[in-house]
């Protein structure tokens, strides 16, 4: 069988943006969690999948509240991702959010979000695979965050494409 040490090395050479993905249990408690495993599955009707570990500390609150939403990460986040990286904590103590229209927290100066709310689940391996139904998007735009080879870069001073 392969190795998933050498599938972590390999796919390490794929860059990728960073997000930090929220939620919130039935008691509007909040959490989130930092994560890459996040792509565009459809743009009719729009869709956006989201892996979550199920070891992490919010796995189970995404099928509480049956919504997410995806916080794209600008490049100086990247103290913001590693907080939410991290098991344990008060994640959002001392975080600026606000709540979107489905109740779930938007993190403050992120290049964007996008709110969803999950029509289906699947099993994949040691993840959880969510695809959710986009409600709403808003785009602030900026400089992103990007994770290649086990490390946050960013695109330097490059200009953003134009709209």
């Amino acid at each position: 069988m392969f190795d998933g040490k050498e599938l972590r090395r390999v796919m390490g050479l794929f860059a990728t943006g960073v997000t930090i993905v929220t939620t919130r249990d039935g008691q509007g408690n909040v959490y989130g969690l930092t994560a890459n495993a996040v792509t565009s599955l459809s743009l009719a009707p729009p869709l956006l999948l989201v892996c979550v570990d199920k070891k992490a500390e919010t796995y189970a609150h995404f099928f509480d509240s049956k919504c997410f939403i995806v916080n794209i990460l600008a490049a100086d986040q990247e103290a913001l991702s590693t907080r939410f990286a991290k098991s344990g904590g008060e994640k959002f103590a001392g975080v600026a959010y606000h709540l979107g229209r489905l109740g779930t927290p938007i993190l403050d100066g992120t290049l964007g979000h996008v709110e969803c709310r999950i029509i289906e689940t699947h099993e994949g391996g040691d993840h959880v695979i969510h695809i959710g139904a986009v409600e709403h998007a808003v785009v602030r735009g900026g400089h992103p965050l990007i994770f290649f080879q086990g490390q946050y870069r960013n695109l330097g001073e490059q200009e953003p494409a134009p709209d």
